[in-house]
């Protein structure tokens, strides 16, 4: 059974940085994406990054201060986060995608770790 487990929320200043980190277990295959999407209150999950083989997709409004990257080897995704702003306060979600060679697409999500920006 694959599953997901982010690491590395957690309480900071703004100003500061946390550098999550999302672990995929059970899945013998490597996964082709992975990405970080969050959810912030009262509002619909929205997109970060997402990291494939052909390259990486970074939501306009994040980039420059969110980066992710990639381990292969260890099937796990990070999220660098740096200049933290109260509005970043969310639970952040890890996913990964799998499409077999059936053509079924397989999409995965980590059970979101909490990321709380004081002003």
């Amino acid at each position: 059974q694959v599953k997901l487990v982010e690491s590395g929320g957690g309480l900071v200043q703004a100003g500061g940085s946390l550098r999550l980190s999302c672990a995929a277990s059970g899945a013998p295959f490597k996964f082709d994406s992975m990405g970080w999407y969050r959810q912030r209150p009262g509002e619909q999950r929205e997109m970060i990054a997402i990291t494939t083989t052909a390259g990486t997709t970074n939501a306009d409004s994040l980039k420059g201060r969110f980066i992710i990257s990639r381990d292969h080897a260890k099937n796990t995704v990070y999220l660098q986060m740096n200049n933290l702003k109260p509005e970043d306060t969310a639970v952040y979600f890890c996913n990964a995608d799998k499409t077999d060679y059936e053509g079924i697409e397989r999409v995965y999500w980590g059970q979101g770790t909490q990321v709380t920006v004081s002003s």
